[in-house]
């Protein structure tokens, strides 16, 4: 039986949460728990979702794979050093440690991706290099057990990127049917490289007041 944890905390982001774990949670033999810096509920930065962290960091002392999700003030959880040390604890302990959307930069915060590649959302990509890390503009970037994702949708791919490698390919592949992951978007502007230059300037600047200012 495989333990896997999200880490929860106020402000993330549901979606980063929610993609991976309705892939991962699909795996045989796997048991998936919630933890937090304390148990109870979490405000994400959806208006009016809660989700539930059913343990506190002090339950868990080990894990087979760690999710870390990002959040919408690009936290890095600096505020919490206890949470940051859980991090490195538990990165010990696992076979695999994940993050996705500017989960990296608590990645980062933690220690954990001197001299990586890495990914994160675009508009904050620069910032894993004041973690000494080395920015992919990709949707999912493995550096050794460390499996970093891109802005909130692309916690799916590294979801099914790691089902693979954990259970095989032809599972993973079963649960990318199963939940029917065969994304065809309305509009082709999903990243900086399809986007209009003007539409990326003014939502880059609109994320300028969205995230937390870098120190």
């Amino acid at each position: 039986m495989k333990t896997i944890i999200f880490l929860f905390y106020d402000g993330m982001t549901a979606l980063d949460a929610i993609g991976p774990h309705i892939v991962l949670a699909h795996l045989p033999e796997v048991q998936v728990k919630h933890v937090a810096r304390k148990a109870g509920a979490i405000q994400t930065d959806a208006m009016q979702l809660t989700l539930i962290a059913e343990h506190s960091i002090e339950d868990v002392s080990r894990a087979d794979v760690l999710v870390v999700p990002g959040g919408g003030n690009a936290t890095t959880l600096e505020q919490y050093p206890e949470v940051l040390e859980w991090i490195r604890a538990i990165h010990q302990t696992t076979t695999w440690t994940t993050s996705v959307c500017t989960g990296s930069l608590i990645l980062g915060a933690a220690g954990l991706l001197q001299g990586l590649s890495a990914t994160s959302h675009w508009a904050v990509m620069d910032r894993l290099k004041k973690w000494g890390a080395i920015p992919m503009q990709q949707r999912v970037v493995e550096a050794g057990k460390i499996i970093t994702a891109a802005g909130v949708s692309a916690g799916i791919d590294m979801g099914l990127t790691l089902a693979a490698k954990i259970a095989g390919e032809t599972v993973a592949k079963r649960i990318q049917l199963g939940i029917e992951y065969d994304p065809h978007p309305p509009f082709d502007c999903g990243s900086v490289a399809k986007a209009a230059p003007a539409m990326v300037q003014a939502l880059r600047a609109a994320f300028e007041c969205r995230f937390e200012k870098e120190k």
